[in-house]
């Protein structure tokens, strides 16, 4: 358990290399490579994480976004796993909508996003067709 404990820290680590994680020629180790090979822990997927670790990676709160999930009445059950890809999905898709409608502020020489940066935003871009008329 304790290992388990140290590889989660190890994975919760910034992305960065830190200087004692070089080797001599200069390239970075995996610290969880590290941590799981020297105290003999279980391999977990590299790319997977923890659902304990999920609550660190989300911005958005998992809470809720269970909650809005289970308003559709064709929801029943929603595991850790499917709340936190929604909410993955979530972020992913407002920072887009975000960066595209800030284009839209800067051209008027502003710093800050409006109604009409989203509008002229989804009306430009192919990809937020869907949702033309949803601001309305």
């Amino acid at each position: 358990m304790m290992c388990c404990q140290r590889m989660a820290a190890a994975v919760a680590a910034p992305a960065g290399p830190v200087e004692s994680e070089l080797d001599r020629s200069g390239t970075e180790e995996d610290p969880r490579e590290a941590v799981s090979e020297e105290e003999g822990c279980p391999q977990q997927q590299a790319g997977a994480p923890s659902s304990a670790s999920h609550n660190r990676l989300a911005k958005l709160p998992l809470s809720r976004i269970k909650t809005l999930m289970k308003a559709d009445p064709d929801v029943t059950l929603a595991s850790q796993d499917s709340v936190f890809i929604i909410a993955k999905a979530t972020e992913l898709f407002v920072e887009t909508i975000a960066k595209d409608a800030l284009v839209y502020a800067q051209q008027g020489k502003r710093k800050t996003l409006q109604r009409k940066d989203l509008d002229n935003a989804i009306d430009a871009i192919d990809e937020f067709a869907f949702l033309e008329g949803t601001l309305d």
